[in-house]
């Protein structure tokens, strides 16, 4: 029964560590009014002063990371998928499904993200 239940402790204190999101941190003077910067696994815009949005930066087309800001867009090279940093919006390309949104929250001028 030990055995057992030490198993089972340490089973799911490895899911539960496997599910865990990383989370970023970054200053919200680093994220350029009008467009975005990728970091730590997120995309992080600023579509207009002082409104920030995130996105996981994992298309959603084949899982390929976007590696690409330009302008108003961020550009999956994998595929050439373009999506658009305000809505996470496909603008072409063959990805159909928009970006996976993140949670973005501001404490000063520090913005945390997370899944």
């Amino acid at each position: 029964m030990f055995l057992l239940g030490t198993a089972t402790t340490f089973a799911g204190a490895f899911l539960a560590a496997c599910g865990s999101e990383p989370d970023a941190e970054i200053a919200a003077a680093d994220v350029p009014v009008g467009s975005a910067t990728i970091f730590d696994g997120f995309i992080i815009a600023q579509p207009v002063e002082g409104t920030y949005v995130a996105y996981s930066q994992t298309c959603p087309h084949q899982r390929s990371p976007i590696t690409e800001v330009e302008g108003d867009t961020v550009r999956c090279t994998a595929h050439n998928s373009i999506f658009h940093i305000a809505d996470g919006s496909v603008i072409s390309g063959p990805s159909r499904d928009p970006l996976y949104p993140a949670k973005v929250s501001q404490s000063g001028g520090t913005l945390n993200v997370s899944k």
